[in-house]
């Protein structure tokens, strides 16, 4: 089944007939204007800038689908989608002034024939429904069809290598491999969408295996390549790819999903999106972002009213769209990179191809209190690492702990603003990749990025001297074994806790958040090791103290483990905090995770390395599709980072954690008190990958009209979104509202 933006319309005529008759005529929708009111369903109070109606299909009122509104009047393409409640009614409010096509989408359901419609007018809508199980599939999430895949089974694990079962014996369970199969994928795109589990070129090999390994390798992403072979093999055949091919020849040969997604239900039907296409180059060429930022999330009332930013990555552009005037603007991001080669690095290994030759390459933005945007950027060459870094005899942070170069993510940071258009570079000694801002008078910025140690940067100082290295800041990543209080020397990741030693811990460090009821900053810890890789990882609590890098205190929590089951969630992405200080841990596995650092009772010594708090935690399954053949929970979902609304922006109350379903077209909300999952899905343009999320109020006293949570499209292959046809897409600016009731004007 064809689905394209481009849907069959019903258009005015050139002498605007009476959209009623012209609609009757077709029999496809009963459009009214508001001024006859005659022939309608039941009269939907609005207002000039809004349309109403009612969805009825064959079936009767349609309750829980969406209704689309979309126009290409705009400076940017446009959208807004709203849900039917329990009589399938609707209301699209505050639509600029322009011609809208409207259609509706939803779960067993197939696209209705979209209608032209203009803001002022009560239009009812006849969905369809689905023919058959096949075509309904069709519109259901990416994790939905990636539930199908088939890991090979427990008792296969560990794996026995080329001589036994193929599998590499560095899996050690159907946990790690399962981890590998998400992680080294799903970091970059989703896998389920239409344009993953389809295999178009499958006539030019001898195997759909081989074409497998064909469309792995022209991705020319190194990391994931390499990590292919972590599979293992076996008389040449990856056990992987077998995987892989029989998925997609299953669904080629009709097999759809088991489960049926929920259509939304209670809050969920209150949710108004809008979306905006942008960060679309001068010369017409869409451009990836990675991650937004609307406002500084200690107050959201900053930058109220403006521009929304972007890091566009591969470009090395900060971008900015503004709701208002649906206008785009751009600014190059400084760099000292004397070379930059086109398969440019861009962290842990990988490489892409299309990265602009003198490209800072911003991951990750961050606004502060004046609307200023910093971003992790690459202002240098690797190896041109500052003296100041392992001078032991200038620097107190190099003589507890030199740092000879970044190992990580090989990148610095930048600031912009918006203001002046001034950019100022920022060297540090350690990797950067996504960055905090601290509740604290120096607006201390916490950065992740390295493996070995974490760092900061003290803006306060950085703004009044300029000077880097006075602003600077790390502690390593070592945890107090001996229990002396003090950081001391240490034995390494891989040798067993010494009683007289402290004992380091490496591994990557992702997505952090600072905590709004202490000085403590927590960091989601990947894992090291050839055996461990994210399984279970963990997160770390940093102090820095009055006088560090002296005063470092580093504690480390894992999820618990046991021997049957192993763990109960992996591969943390992402912590935050809400304002009581738990901790809040988005994992791989298809987990949330709450840590209540209050209930341990151990925090150093020599059982302090992880596994000595399993009373801390709380796990809890993401809603999502089991995945096929797996038997611990895990599910088909994987969430790229964690945020928790402090402030209580989008409405479902404060301190409310939400991850992004970067595998799902949604994000994820979980009520604390009633222990109960939103799920905000965004149903159009399908394979909606969203990695970062914030939220910003615009008008306090506006209501719901006056905040908005704003994320943003983020899949690497851009032609992978709906109706793309293989060609790249303009990444999509997501706005996510909530109103009182479904038919809130």
């Amino acid at each position: 089944m064809n689905i394209s933006p481009s849907i069959p319309k019903i258009s005015f005529s050139k002498q605007r007939k009476s959209l009623r008759a012209k609609a009757v005529a077709i029999g496809m929708a009963t459009a009214c204007l508001a001024a006859l009111g005659t022939g309608c369903s039941e009269t939907i109070p609005m207002d000039g800038d809004d349309i109403a109606g009612t969805v009825r299909s064959a079936a009767g009122a349609e309750a829980g689908v969406w209704v689309i509104a979309e126009t290409r009047d705009l400076a940017t393409r446009f959208n807004k989608t709203v849900v039917t409640d329990a009589k399938g009614q609707y209301l699209l409010p505050d639509l600029p002034d322009a011609e809208y096509t409207v259609w509706v989408r939803g779960y067993g359901l197939v696209d209705s024939v979209a209608v032209e419609a203009r803001p002022g007018q009560q239009l009812d809508l006849n969905a369809v429904l689905a023919p058959d199980a096949g075509a309904a599939a069709q519109y259901y999430p990416a994790h939905y069809w990636y539930s199908l895949l088939q890991p090979p089974a427990s008792s296969e694990f560990p794996g026995t290598g080329e001589a036994g079962n193929g599998i590499s014996p560095q899996l050690t369970t159907q946990q790690h491999w399962v981890d590998n199969m998400k992680e080294n994928c799903l970091v970059c795109h989703q896998l389920g969408n239409k344009a993953t589990r389809e295999l178009p070129h499958r006539d030019k090999f001898d195997s759909s295996s081989e074409a497998w390994r064909d469309r792995i390798h022209r991705t020319g992403i190194g990391m994931m390549i390499y990590n292919f072979t972590l599979f293992g093999s076996k008389d040449g055949v990856n056990p992987a790819l077998a995987m892989f091919a029989d998925w997609s020849d299953r669904i080629a040969a009709g097999e759809t999903p088991a489960e049926v997604p929920p259509r939304p239900t209670g809050v969920e039907r209150n949710i108004v999106l809008t979306v905006r296409d942008w960060a679309t180059a001068a010369d017409g060429r869409p451009q990836f972002v990675h991650d937004e930022i609307a406002t500084d999330k200690r107050d959201p009332r900053v930058n109220a009213n403006g521009p929304v930013y972007g890091a566009a990555q591969f470009a090395g552009k900060s971008v900015w769209l503004d709701p208002n005037s649906h206008t785009e603007g751009e600014a190059k991001l400084r760099t000292n990179l004397t070379k930059n080669s086109e398969a440019a690095s861009i962290g842990s290994g990988q490489t892409v191809s299309h990265v602009a030759p003198d490209s800072a390459q911003p991951h990750n933005p961050m606004m502060d209190q004046q609307g200023r945007v910093w971003n992790t950027t690459v202002n240098r060459e690797e190896n041109d690492q500052p003296a100041w870094c392992t001078d032991a005899s200038t620097n107190e942070y190099a003589r507890h702990f030199p740092m000879e170069k970044p190992i990580g993510r090989a990148a610095q940071l930048s600031v912009f603003d918006p203001k002046t258009g001034e950019i100022r570079l920022v060297d540090t000694c350690f990797g950067t990749h996504h960055l905090e801002f601290a509740f604290d008078e120096d607006n201390t910025l916490y950065l992740s990025g390295d493996i070995r140690a974490m760092g900061w940067v003290n803006t306060r100082i950085f703004d009044e001297t300029g000077d880097s290295e006075a602003a600077v800041g790390w502690c390593p990543t070592i945890l107090d074994t001996n229990g002396d209080g003090k950081l001391g020397e240490a034995v390494g990741h891989y040798d067993p806790v010494d009683p007289d030693k402290d004992k380091q811990i490496l591994g990557f460090l992702y997505g952090l958040g600072a905590n709004p009821a202490d000085d403590s900053v927590w960091y989601a810890h990947y894992g090291q090791g050839p055996t461990s890789m994210h399984v279970p990882g963990g997160i770390f609590r940093m102090v820095k103290g009055d006088n560090p890098p002296a005063t470092c205190n580093v504690e480390y929590y894992q999820p618990p483990v046991d021997a049957e089951n192993g763990a109960s969630a992996f591969n943390p992405r992402a912590v935050d905090l809400d304002t009581q200080g738990i901790a809040w841990v988005a994992f791989g596995s298809g987990h949330m995770g709450r840590f209540d650092r209050s209930k341990c009772t151990v925090f150093h010594g020599p059982t302090a390395t992880g596994q000595q708090c399993e009373e801390g935690w709380t796990i809890f399954s993401i809603p999502a599709p089991k995945l096929r053949g797996v038997d611990t929970d895990i599910n088909a979902s994987w969430n790229y980072l964690m945020w928790v609304d402090q402030h209580n922006v989008l409405g479902l109350g404060k301190d409310v954690p939400i991850v992004p379903g970067t595998q799902s077209d949604s994000l994820i909300a979980f009520l604390p008190d009633e222990e109960k999952f939103v799920e905000i899905r965004v149903p159009y343009p399908m394979s909606s990958y969203f990695r970062g999320l914030d939220g910003r109020i615009d008008d306090p006293a506006a209501g719901w009209k006056g905040r908005a949570l704003w994320t943003n499209y983020a899949s690497w292959p851009m032609s992978h979104m709906e109706g793309s046809n293989g060609e790249r897409q303009p990444s999509k600016l997501v706005k996510v509202q909530l109103r009182p009731s479904p038919l809130a004007k």
